[in-house]
C-alpha cells in the first residue's frame, strides 16, 4: 500500500497562502514559515505531519499527496480547515 511523509503550512486565507509560497520560493526554508505562521499544531514541527497512507487525510490533501511531485511545493490547496502548502517529503507505492 502506498504510504507517504509530508509537510505543510495551513493558513486562513488564500491570499496569505501565495504570499508564504512566494517567500518560500524565493529561499525562505519551509521548516521557518511554518513554525511562524501555521495555525496546525504541527507547525511546531516545521509543518511536519510524519508517514500516513491513502484516506487517513482529508480527500483534497489526498489527492495533491498521492499525486505531486516529492519534495515540490504544491498549493494553496482549500480544504475545510483552510489553505495548505504542501510539500511531499517521501512517497512509496
Amino acid at each position: 500500500m502506498a504510504r507517504a511523509s509530508a509537510r505543510h503550512i495551513l493558513v486562513k486565507t488564500e491570499e496569505e497562502c501565495n504570499s508564504l509560497k512566494g517567500e518560500i520560493d524565493s529561499g525562505t526554508e519551509f521548516a521557518d514559515i511554518a513554525a511562524k505562521h501555521s495555525q496546525c499544531p504541527s507547525g511546531k514541527q516545521g509543518g511536519d505531519l510524519g508517514e500516513f497512507g491513502p484516506g487517513q487525510m482529508v480527500k483534497e490533501f489526498d489527492e495533491v499527496v498521492f499525486s505531486a511531485p516529492v519534495g515540490e511545493v504544491q498549493g494553496p490547496v482549500k480544504t475545510q480547515f483552510g489553505y495548505h502548502l504542501l510539500e511531499v517529503t517521501e512517497r512509496s507505492d
